[in-house]
């Protein structure tokens, strides 16, 4: 009996994500890395709606001499949040029960990282 153990290649590894040839596994979930046809980054935009209505309507407070300065504050709380808002980026797989939303970040850069690991595995597989 051979009491040696073969070490898997890992792809990527932090302290939520592993990739290996074999699985991709995020926070709670394992996905077996045979299962996953495609995969790519996807872009959830956030919607600016709310922060433009506000801005709005702090411009018009600014048309009443009594509320002005409210109106002053209700602007900068628009714009603040404007700023604020950021979009996040998701690592989108095809697997063969459909496309799965797998990790979320507002960082594009650790998504692409966590994106290139996943095809370098899907490559290493064949």
């Amino acid at each position: 009996m051979d009491n040696s153990v073969q070490k898997e290649i890992t792809f990527y590894q932090d302290a939520t994500v592993q990739v290996t040839p074999t699985r991709y596994i995020t926070h709670s979930k394992t996905y077996a890395m045979r299962n996953i046809s495609s995969v790519h980054i996807f872009e959830i935009v956030k919607s600016r709606k709310a922060p433009v209505l506000i801005v709005l309507v702090g411009l018009l407070m600014l048309f009443s001499a009594e509320i002005r300065t409210v109106g002053v504050f209700v602007i900068a709380l628009g714009i603040l949040i404007l700023f604020l808002i950021k979009n996040e980026f998701t690592v989108r797989i095809s697997t063969n029960s459909g496309e799965i939303n797998s990790i979320m970040s507002k960082d594009r850069a650790y998504i692409q990282n966590i994106v290139d690991a996943l095809n370098e595995a899907i490559i290493h597989i064949g």
